[in-house]
């Protein structure tokens, strides 16, 4: 006798394609989520960064005061820590007091004003934050410490 039953078809293991498009759709649905909430990180790290600068900065102005009886001028700059000033005050026991120049986390140099004018009986060090110009609302200074 002959089977008159129809076989019936065998179903192949595997995923259809609207399966693992709804995977893949998921996916990037999470990854879009995750870099959407991590934005704000780099810009936090790099404020961190300047804080950190701004205070070994200062430390190193405070040993040059200290060691010299007086603080650099606005024009001898940061320079003086590193390079010895050849204009007026000349430092009589002038040493490096950093191996070499802090640029911010934008690749700009730290500005430096004395007397300050955030701190009018002490100095002004800061960044000119991401737009690179001095005196903006970005800018970041030993006055946020």
């Amino acid at each position: 006798m002959k089977n008159t039953q129809t076989p019936m078809r065998r179903r192949r293991a595997g995923f259809t394609l609207i399966e693992m498009v709804l995977v893949l759709g998921i996916i990037a649905l999470l990854v879009g989520a995750g870099i959407f909430s991590l934005v704000g990180v780099l810009d936090t790290g790099k404020e961190g960064r300047v804080k950190g600068d701004i205070n070994t900065l200062s430390a190193a102005l405070r040993a040059y005061e200290t060691s010299n009886m007086f603080l650099p001028s606005t024009e001898q700059g940061l320079n003086a820590l590193w390079e010895k000033p050849s204009s007026r005050p000349q430092p009589k026991n002038w040493r490096p007091f950093l191996k070499k120049p802090l640029l911010d986390p934008w690749a700009n140099p730290y500005n430096y004003r004395r007397p300050g004018q955030k701190d009018k009986g002490g100095f002004d060090i800061f960044s000119a934050g991401p737009d690179g110009a001095p005196g903006t609302a970005d800018d970041i200074g030993n006055w946020d410490i």
